[in-house]
């Protein structure tokens, strides 16, 4: 499983060339199935809202076809999430990236993700 971080679905949507040759590769299951952390459908919702990212619809709906166009998992906080994501494994001062990454590590996951602060994480694998 790879646990794909927001900006990425993002940048896969919106922008592919943003996006790395290995990570792409990800993207397109070289790696096996994707996932994301519920949190990055909040994440999303949040900058469509704030008129951050314009997907030129319906949110809910953007949302619906970025899962769909993948066939992406979401994947609920769940308490050892939450708690592992507050440890000083995870030195991004971004709640949300530190959930994404917890994600990825009790998933036993790759990460794919451009953030310096997520790929400096210990315990964490990285696709970039």
């Amino acid at each position: 499983m790879v646990v794909v971080d927001t900006h990425v679905l993002i940048h896969d949507a919106l922008e592919p060339k943003k996006i790395s040759r290995r990570a792409r590769a990800a993207l397109d299951g070289g790696h096996g199935p994707l996932a994301i952390s519920d949190i990055s459908l909040w994440e999303i919702a949040m900058l469509i809202a704030k008129g951050r990212i314009d997907p030129a619809a319906d949110g809910a709906r953007f949302l619906e076809k970025i899962l769909e166009a993948r066939a992406i998992r979401v994947l609920p906080i769940t308490p050892q999430i939450a708690v592992l994501s507050q440890s000083g494994d995870f030195p991004h001062r971004d709640p949300a990236d530190r959930i994404i990454a917890a994600t990825a590590v009790v998933y036993r996951a790759r990460l794919v993700t451009s953030d310096a602060a997520l790929r400096r994480s210990r315990g964490l694998e990285v696709i970039w």
